[in-house]
Formats: C-alpha cells, structure tokens, sequence
C-alpha cells in the first residue's frame, strides 16, 4: 500500500490509499480509501505508518482500532449469490424482504441457528460479522424475518421454474429422493410420527423431497407429512416436472423404494416422454434368481449382464454383481446374527436364574421382541417360548437362500439403449448418491435442517427452502472451491482404464495425493474442508481504524492462501 496524489486540474490534488495487486500476468492498482480530507500532518503519519509502521509509537493515543467485523467469508457468499444469479432469480427488484431472505441464506450456511441467533448476528448492536453492515440492515427482530420467511414462501413456485429453467432442459436427467427430519412440538399439522430416518425414538417428523440435476445441483424441494411414504411423493414431483417446468421429456432417476411397481404402472407408464431408471427390490431378485434366469458362472468374467423377464414386460434389466458388496453383506449379517444370540442368551440366562427368574410367555416374548427389533434380524431364528424356557436356532435355509443375493442389485429402465448403454445406466442410477450428499449436507455437516421448531405449516416449508437455497449456494461454492478442498476435482482422469461402473469409483492420483499429504499438489498450500476454509476466510476482517479523531476502514490483507480462494469464488475485495 502506498499514498498517490492525483492532480485535479487547478483544484488541489487528490490524495488516494491505494495498493497494487497482479492479475493475468499485469500489474494493476486499486484506491482503498480518498483521505484528501485529512489534515496533512496526518496524511503524513499515514505515510509513515504505511511505510514502516513506526509512526504507532509517535502517535501515542491517537490511533485506535475502533471495530473488527468478520468479513471475508461473507463478501465471498454473497459474490456468489449475486455471480450465480440467484438474488435476481429470488426478486428482480431490490427490497427489505430481499436482504433478509439473502442475510437467512448467508448465516444458514456460516452459522445455522434459530431466527433469534440470527437477528442478534445481523443487527449493528449485537453483530458478530460484517453481514448486516454489507447488506444495509441496521435494526431487526426475529418477526422481521419470519415475515421474509412468509414472504419467500410465496415465491418458491417462481423461483424454482427459474431454477430449472437454468439447470433442467427436455430430456435431461433428473435425479430424485425423499428424506425425514425430526419435528420438536407437537403443534405443526406437518408433524406425523412416520419412518423415522433420523433415530428420534418419540419425536414427529416432516417428510420432504428433493429434485437435483445430473450434477447433483438441487433445484426443487416439496414438504409432506412426516407419515407420508416415499411413492406417495412422486406424483407431486411428475406434475411439477410436467406443468409447472414444462418439461415435455425427461427420465427420473429414483430408488427401488421409490420408483415401485406400482408407480411405475400407475403413473410414470401413463405419461409419454417420461423415463426413469431404478432397481428392484430383494423378492423380485429373489425371483428372478429363483427362475434361474441369472447363471452366476458368468460372473466370473465379468460384472454386470442385460437380461429380459416375462414379468418386467418392456424394460431392461441390467443385473450387477459385486463380490465387495457380497463380503460386506455376509460379514454385517453374521455380526448381526451373532449380536443378536447374545442378547437372547443374556434373555435364557434370566429365564434360568434362581432368584427371581423371568416367567410367562409373555414377559419373555416383550424381552425377545426387544432383542429382534434391536437387530433387525429376527427373520432368521426360529423362537420357542413357554412360561419357564426360551429356546432358538437359526433358519439355515433362508440365510443360505438370502446369501445367494449377496452381492447382486438389478437395475430396471424403459430408457432405450440407444440413449444410455447398460454401463451408462448403471452410472446414472449411482448418481444417486449426489442427493444422498445433499441431504448430508443439509441435514448434518453444513446447514443443519433439523431440528425444526416452527408451529406454522407454512413456516416449516419455507424453512426448509431456504436451506435448500442455502445448499444451492454451497453447491456453487463447493464445484469452484473444489482444488482446494478434499473433494475430487479431477474425476475425469481418475483411472486409466476407467473400471467397471458396478465397482467402487477410484480416486484420481490428486485426490489420493491430497488426502495423503494434506497439501494441494499445484502449490502446496494446505488442503481444507468447506467449513475451516470458510474459517479460514472469516479472518480477513474488515477494520474501523481511528488516527487523530478521523476514521476510515481498512480490510485485512489477504494471505496466499486466502488469495487463491478469492480467486476461485471470483472475489474483489
């Protein structure tokens, strides 16, 4: 940094903070702060404090560093809400509700917490960033933003056309799967006690939806009764893919849970120009191996085989086979087995004893059944109770038969061949995992949907929303983040030759490399996660720095490290 002055014509000149900086191979400067204002004896001592900084000690009580504020983590949020066109897709125009929908999306992804938490972090008095002072909020309560909240909520129908109108065109892929979160209270009429996903044992629950393009890139969430089961969703989804986005063709890509025979049959079949791809659940495999229409010799040479059967009339199947999968599948289930004999061991011991023995059928069979749910797999053992034994032994045929699938899943799809090859399909099916990630993200890593604590319908769905929109961002920030975190940003060179689409996806060599050394491989700066780069950018602070009665900001310079991140998010600070 150094003090320019600029000649203004037969006005007194213009005396400019400015520093240089590099890019694409020029120099380039920028002015941080016009200080013509000033008095020269002080544009002096900042002279000298710029060049040495020795002029601290002279200027005694004089210079003071009024307030620090976090800012570089938030500066680079928002560059990328506005870079990605998001805050002109939430509202074209600029408005209260706008900024505090902004300002939610902002603190969900670099503080999650109650609508409280995230007044008293915006508001100028109890701040603890620079958030509230970027996006011109000086005052709110936690009513201002439940308004925005309300006021989102009547967007979301625009805002998700607009989103994928972005990311969806006819016939791309459209990846889809349902998650759970747990519900605190017992007023939401949202709230149903369901399949409970997240191991709340008493808690209500929500149920909701979420659409992603083929890259993972949500673009849609729908909320449902937290009793609502997975098929159930799906019609909502085909008539907001049909009507609400107009997409004419399109193949959903959806679990065996999911995508049912019966959907399939009911309301994916009806619709021309809808596709899909899923899998079959374990009795239709059970079946289809029972027909011996699967040799398992000729998996010996290869992984995956297309077959046709009489009762999937007018689809593909593709079996895969895994012998990964096969020995983790009969190493959990022996683990299981094992856990669950010694429980009820425990049970026969307390049958047995002399003092105070466990008596009657019943009050076994409660000690039993505990022992069963715990492990899921009481299937398997065949139980003999009177008031004063309990007795088991394993059903050797039916783990013989259910081994005999180890290691097998069949993929099913009405998309032709012509489009998407079995290798293909059976890659399409696995990008699954990418709504799996977001869920992970949402729900646990980054933006912690759950638990939810809203009493208003609607307030849940817009809650849910907004960290869908949050999500959205990350999304964003995470693919250009992505050399210095680590994530895989170099799967296209993973392997040579790329190995089968059945087995476990490798790494490439820079991903290995990242994770063994901790440094990126280009420039050997240290690798991070999303959230400690987020930290790490959090120290860029913007200051409020007072020399003899006159203030002015000055930012933090960046480190190298910093440098490249801001680089990468397309920041100017």
């Amino acid at each position: 940094m150094y003090i320019e002055k600029i000649p203004n014509r037969n006005s007194p000149p213009c005396i400019l903070i400015r520093e240089s900086y590099r890019q694409d191979g020029k120099v380039h400067k920028r002015t941080l702060a016009n200080i013509t204002h000033l008095p020269v004896r002080v544009i002096d001592a900042i002279g000298k404090l710029l060049k040495g900084g020795q002029i601290i000690e002279d200027l005694g009580d004089d210079f003071h560093i009024i307030r620090s504020w976090p800012y570089g983590h938030i500066l680079s949020i928002l560059s990328v809400i506005n870079d990605t066109g998001l805050k002109s897709i939430i509202a074209s125009r600029e408005s209260k509700e706008l900024h505090l929908v902004i300002a939610m999306i902002v603190s969900r992804i670099v503080n999650p917490g109650s609508k409280l938490a995230t007044a008293r972090a915006i508001n100028r008095e109890t701040c603890s960033t620079a958030l509230g002072d970027l996006l011109a909020i000086n005052h709110l309560s936690e009513t201002d933003l439940y308004r925005a909240m309300d006021w989102l909520l009547k967007r979301q129908d625009k805002i998700e056309s607009s989103l994928a109108r972005k990311h969806l065109e006819n016939g791309s892929l459209v990846l889809y799967d349902v998650s759970s979160s747990y519900f605190e209270g017992v007023c939401c009429p949202l709230a149903r006690r369901g399949h409970n996903r997240d191991k709340k044992q008493g808690k209500l629950q929500i149920v909701y939806g979420l659409l992603c393009a083929k890259n993972g890139c949500p673009v849609a969430i729908e909320v449902f009764e937290g009793n609502t089961a997975d098929p159930k969703t799906l019609k909502v989804q085909i008539d907001k893919l049909r009507h609400r986005f107009g997409l004419e063709r399109v193949i959903i890509v959806g679990d065996r849970g999911m995508l049912t025979s019966a959907r399939i049959r009911e309301e994916l079949a009806p619709e021309d120009g809808l596709d899909w791809i899923s899998a079959l659940k374990a009795p239709s495999i059970r079946r289809i191996m029972a027909d011996k229409q699967i040799d398992r010799s000729l998996f010996d040479r290869q992984d995956l085989a297309e077959i046709t059967h009489p009762d999937f009339s007018g689809e593909r199947l593709i079996v895969c086979y895994n012998p990964l999968l096969e020995q983790k599948r009969e190493k959990t289930r022996q683990e299981l087995l094992a856990a669950t004999e010694k429980q009820l061991e425990k049970t026969r011991k307390a049958v047995l004893r002399k003092r105070k023995p466990l008596r009657g059928v019943k009050q076994i069979g409660i000690a039993v059944g505990k022992v069963i749910n715990k492990y899921q797999v009481g299937k398997h053992f065949r139980i003999t109770l009177t008031d004063d034994s309990l007795g088991w032994r394993r059903k050797e045929d039916a783990l013989e038969s259910e081994a005999r699938l180890d290691g097998f899943y069949i993929i099913r799809t009405n998309v032709e061949e012509k489009i998407l090859n079995a290798d293909e399909t059976v890659k399409t099916y696995k990008r699954l995992s990418l709504v799996e990630q977001a869920f992970r993200s949402l729900k646990t890593v980054d933006l912690k949907i759950r638990p939810i604590y809203h009493y208003l319908a609607g307030r849940v769905k817009a809650h849910v929303f907004l960290c869908m929109l949050a999500y959205y961002v990350e999304w964003h920030m995470r693919q250009r983040l992505a050399p210095m975190l680590f994530d895989d940003d170099d799967k296209d060179n993973a392997s040579r030759p790329q190995p089968s689409p059945v087995q476990r996806a490798q790494p490439s060599r820079r991903a290995r490399h990242k994770a063994a050394s901790k440094r990126c491989e280009d420039d050997n700066l240290p690798v991070h996660s999303f959230q400690t780069l987020l930290d790490d950018l959090a120290t860029i602070t913007r200051n409020t720095v007072e020399i003899n009665g006159e203030r002015f900001d000055k930012i933090t310079v960046p480190t190298v490290l910093q440098q490249k991140a801001l680089k990468l998010l397309k920041v100017r600070l």
